[in-house]
């Protein structure tokens, strides 16, 4: 079955080159020129992935990353003029799986949406693990802290599959950015940083004295959490 894909941007002339070209590749696509069409439409009919641009009309594209994840974890590429690193950092922080500046190469567009897609169908292991009040459910791609259900993106998910697969093995940010994309992470290798902070605030974890992820300062991240043996 091909994958759905929703552009929101407003340059309705991007998104007619954009339509035609992702349908080479097997993509269906649908677009929307404004965030509001963009956010009705997600609500009627889910897509796979969400392109999404961040200068729009009316609603900046941080603020509706930020509103599509109040109740969705559909993966998510911001395209933007805005290049910066502090944008790109915002974005990720906002839940976004990847940014790409524009102007961009199709294919590389291609490349990212693949990736970020086949991350989330290998996410989809028959396996459950429980490390103390941490359980880790890979068939449905959730999480859960003493039973109440922990909201992640994909690329949070993403490293919290690492680091529970790898316990006591030091991760540094090569590995984690590797693991995540693999492509073209070296420019803002701080958002690794970011990810792993802002999955330790919602698994309610203290740097200073974590129970799940520990920092080894100037290397790395270790996970240590105990398995239960149950």
């Amino acid at each position: 079955m091909n994958k759905k894909i929703l552009v929101i941007d407003d340059d309705q002339k991007l998104n007619k080159l954009l339509k035609g070209y992702l349908a080479k590749f097997g993509f269906e696509v649908d677009t929307v020129d404004h965030p509001h069409a963009g956010l009705a439409k997600i609500k009627q009919e889910p897509p796979d992935l969400i392109i999404l641009d961040v200068m729009l009309p009316d609603m900046e594209g941080f603020e509706v990353c930020k509103e599509i994840r109040k109740n969705s974890s559909t993966p998510i590429i911001m395209l933007t003029a805005r290049g910066e690193v502090t944008d790109r950092i915002v974005g990720l922080e906002l839940g976004a799986d990847d940014y790409l500046p524009k102007p961009f190469e199709p294919r590389e567009l291609v490349a990212r949406m693949q990736t970020v897609l086949r991350r989330g169908e290998t996410q989809a292991l028959p396996e459950i693990k429980r490390f103390g009040s941490l359980t880790v459910d890979f068939r449905k791609h959730s999480a859960t802290i003493d039973g109440n259900p922990i909201e992640l993106t994909t690329a949070e998910f993403e490293i919290l599959s690492l680091f529970v697969n790898n316990p006591w093995k030091l991760l540094n940010r090569d590995n984690l950015l590797d693991h995540l994309r693999g492509i073209e992470w070296d420019v803002f290798s701080r958002s690794v940083d970011v990810l792993v902070s802002r999955l330790r605030q919602k698994l309610n974890d203290d740097p200073k004295n974590p129970r799940f992820i520990k920092t080894v300062w100037g290397s790395g991240y270790k996970f240590i959490g105990e398995e239960n043996e149950d």
